[in-house]
């Protein structure tokens, strides 16, 4: 790779950083529920990225690379806490902050309640839909599944979600 090649990557990967890093992080924040944990997960693809930027055979699809990186290593995170959480003893819940507490509404905490109990691939789907604001084309490309699963895990999610939230009215 020579030096300007390096550089127009270099730049390129900086106008995707800029533009996407807080949605990207969002969305990591929304699978993970932990805004620190996703922080951390975006900044590893970001690198990985760079690291592969020679390699990406076509830069319009850096954000799909992205958002397809930071999926999958959300997946592989919420797998590894899955293993912790089996072999450490269970503790009490961490409190939010205070900030948290001030810009959470009570809609908003029923509806994130209600979302912790759809299972994974339910609760990815309406994120990236919802959050995301993917097509449902998009939303298959990124969870590497058909888009007739996408609408029936859309579907499922969408019941679960009105007849939890019904309950609890």
């Amino acid at each position: 790779m020579t030096h300007e090649s390096s550089w127009d990557a270099d730049e390129a990967l900086t106008a995707v950083y800029t533009a996407h890093y807080t949605s990207l992080v969002r969305l990591g924040s929304l699978l993970l529920r932990d805004t620190g944990t996703a922080e951390e997960i975006v900044q590893d693809a970001f690198v990985a990225m760079h690291g592969r930027w020679h390699r990406l055979r076509d830069p319009h699809k850096a954000l799909a690379y992205l958002r397809t990186a930071v999926v999958n290593r959300c997946r592989s995170r919420q797998r590894h806490l899955v293993v912790v959480d089996k072999h450490t003893p269970k503790s009490l819940p961490d409190e939010p902050s205070a900030e948290q507490a001030v810009l959470r509404t009570e809609e908003t905490d029923r509806v994130i309640e209600a979302m912790r109990t759809l299972p994974e691939k339910q609760r990815t789907v309406m994120v990236l839909r919802y959050y995301g604001d993917l097509s449902e084309a998009e939303i298959a490309d990124t969870m590497g599944i058909s888009r007739g699963s996408v609408k029936s895990h859309a579907a499922r999610a969408t019941k679960s979600l009105r007849q939890l939230l019904e309950q609890n009215v």
